[in-house]
């Protein structure tokens, strides 16, 4: 299935994660007009590759994983999450993950600061 268009074998699937992904996407650019996305780390295991986002060094990625969709801050030790969206990879040195689940709720206004807050870090 290709995770832009949730097109299998010619046929639309309902995927959630398609609808959540486009939603996260639009939330980055809003915080962040100059964002750039581009896709990385294609390989035979994972052609579509994955979604990373960039101002001034990277922000974060986004994958889809059976189950959820998950936001990989690569700088995530380092920002203030004063609203708690960090619920994953608590534990890492350096990243911090949010992981979506099909009934997941994310504050956009909370999530636009944060995705703010890791490019304020990424130019100090």
């Amino acid at each position: 299935m290709c995770a832009v268009t949730g097109r299998y074998s010619g046929a639309v699937t309902e995927d959630w994660r398609i609808g959540r992904v486009a939603e996260i996407r639009s939330l980055i650019k809003q915080a962040e007009p100059d964002v750039v996305e581009e896709i990385k780390w294609r390989k035979p295991s994972n052609p579509d590759g994955v979604p990373a986002f960039s101002l001034d060094g990277l922000i974060c990625t986004l994958e889809m994983y059976k189950g959820k969709v998950k936001v990989n801050f690569a700088k995530g030790s380092s920002l203030n999450d004063p609203d708690g969206l960090f619920n994953a990879s608590l534990q890492a040195p350096v990243g911090r993950s949010i992981d979506l689940h099909e009934d997941d709720t994310l504050d956009p206004e909370a999530f636009k600061a944060l995705i703010q807050e890791a490019v304020r870090v990424n130019r100090t």
